[in-house]
């Protein structure tokens, strides 16, 4: 059992006759700009055991007060614990199946990621690794949040490149026990769990180790002398990155010590093929805003050469309701979104203003009125190429692109405790 990095866990579930519409929240990093989501979250939670008692929205994250806030989230997660809120099932697969907000279903399995075969820096070749740039700046506030939490809450998804649906499409519930069955609040869609058994864990074991096979893989890519990439990141990137983070400052903390089979060893996250339906990659774009949005303009201009002559990159912008598709003649990426990410970085460093990466067109656009920024407008990208560029050329560009709409991402259901 368990040949890859990807592992059965011990999994925390709320016990039966808990109110599952109101415990699954969706993953903390969504609705960034947007606090009457979560205002809306916390009313339909009312004083209910929650997922959203046990999380950090990231609207709060460099907010006045944040500390109190994961002093708070921790001593839930103590309550939750002690009050018998959990059941728990030891050495545990779930198969879930969502109903997106569009009536596709979507497919995965629950288990661990072994940290120890997974590496987020640009150029690993670690099995499990990062599809798009990591910002290690990142990582430290979200380190408050893991540090001294008694538990994790995945919103994590891991991509693999399954086209044949040898390992997720072929799993049998018929004789696996339903867990859970529920709507999802804020237009979620739907999502039911089931715990599979022994000989479904053993299959699915089987299944992934084929995939990881290095003579298969070569004859996939056309590649026969690249180290293995079995699990790609696909949403959660900097989650993941800040389990491996802690787990490793763990490490440095207890030199001399056997942590090979410590809790924070591993973190869990559900695995996805990339060959669903449901998976549809689609462009995050950007706003921009307290910035002299004409000066920006105008060195973006300069910085890419921005014209109408057509070419393979190009961005649309979208400034006091005035919108323009220009192409990009000064590429610094093989992507759109790279080339202008590049700028952007470059130019809010010496400049000021803030970013936000935002899913859909036409939020983009509203946010820009809102905040009197600038709205950029990306083309999206195809996801058959993810797992081909990863492997040749490393990360892509920070939030390159999106697995579907906001409402569609991962829920927070399942836990897992990550102290000993």
């Amino acid at each position: 059992m368990n040949s890859t990095a990807f592992h059965s866990a011990d999994i925390l579930l709320p016990k039966e006759g808990t109110d599952m519409e109101k415990w699954a929240v969706i993953a903390c990093d969504q609705y960034t700009s947007e606090p009457e989501y979560w205002d809306k979250v916390e009313a339909e939670v009312g004083s209910a055991p929650s997922t959203l008692n046990l999380i950090l929205p990231e609207l709060y994250l460099e907010q006045e007060g944040v500390d109190g806030r994961i002093s708070k989230i921790h001593d839930t997660m103590e309550s939750y614990l002690s009050s018998g809120i959990f059941q728990e099932y030891k050495d545990a697969m779930i198969f879930v199946e969502r109903i997106q907000s569009n009536g596709i279903k979507r497919q995965g399995i629950i288990g661990a990621i072994d940290l120890e075969k997974y590496d987020f820096s640009k150029g690993s070749s670690s099995q499990v690794r990062a599809t798009e740039a990591t910002v290690v700046e990142r990582i430290p506030p979200r380190i408050k949040v893991r540090d001294g939490a008694p538990v994790e809450l995945p919103h994590i998804m891991i991509l693999i490149d399954d086209p044949e649906g040898t390992v997720i499409e072929k799993v049998d519930t018929s004789k696996a026990q339903q867990l859970y069955s529920t709507p999802l609040m804020q237009n979620g869609g739907s999502i039911t769990g089931w715990l599979l058994g022994k000989d479904e864990q053993e299959r699915i074991d089987k299944a992934l180790a084929a995939l990881a096979d290095p003579e298969t893989f070569g004859k996939k890519y056309g590649l026969s002398d690249q180290p293995v990439l079995l699990y790609a990141m696909g949403d959660g990137n900097h989650s993941l990155a800040t389990a491996k983070e802690f787990y490793e400052q763990l490490k440095k903390a207890n030199p001399g010590k056997d942590l090979s089979n410590h809790p924070a060893r591993y973190a869990l996250a559900e695995i996805v093929d990339l060959h669903s339906e449901a998976l549809q990659f689609e462009a995050i774009h950007r706003l921009v805003y307290d910035v002299d949005c004409d000066d920006l303009l105008e060195k973006l201009s300069a910085a890419l050469d921005l014209n109408d002559a057509e070419s393979d990159q190009y961005v649309i912008t979208y400034c006091g309701g005035t919108e323009a598709k220009e192409y990009i003649h000064k590429q610094s990426s093989n992507l759109s979104v790279g080339s202008l990410q590049n700028f952007l970085d470059g130019y809010i460093k010496e400049n000021g203003g803030k970013i936000d990466y935002i899913h859909g067109t036409e939020n983009v656009k509203a946010l820009a009125k809102k905040h009197n920024g600038l709205a950029f407008i990306l083309p999206d990208m195809d996801k058959s190429q993810l797992f081909p560029t990863v492997i040749k050329d490393g990360a892509l560009p920070r939030k390159t692109f999106s697995m579907g709409h906001a409402d569609d991402k991962r829920f927070y259901i399942e836990a897992r405790r990550i102290t000993e």
